[in-house]
């Protein structure tokens, strides 16, 4: 078993308020989900509303299919104009 992780930290500009980012953090969440099939949330700075952390897990039989569905799932995040991506940490066990 293949289990490959992703955590982006996310940099959503100036925002008014929490609800503002958590609209746009569940959207995001909701289309990587339905789109890919993986595990997602916000893992951290729930709080802040400049700054989201987001937890991905993706678990294969094959290590290029886990390497290359996580590099597709930031390259959609990078895509998406509302935010920029300022940090990335991808595990691979």
């Amino acid at each position: 078993m293949i289990v490959g992780t992703l955590t982006v930290k996310l940099s959503l500009g100036d925002l008014f308020s929490l609800k503002e980012k958590r609209q746009i953090v569940k959207s995001v969440i909701d289309k990587v989900k339905n789109k890919f099939n993986v595990s997602i949330a916000e893992v951290d700075q729930q709080d802040v509303k400049r700054w989201a952390v987001i937890g991905i897990a993706c678990v294969s039989n094959n290590t290029q299919f886990v390497d290359r569905q996580l590099d597709l799932i930031l390259d959609f995040l990078e895509s998406d104009g509302r935010f920029t991506v300022e940090e990335v940490h991808k595990e691979i066990l």
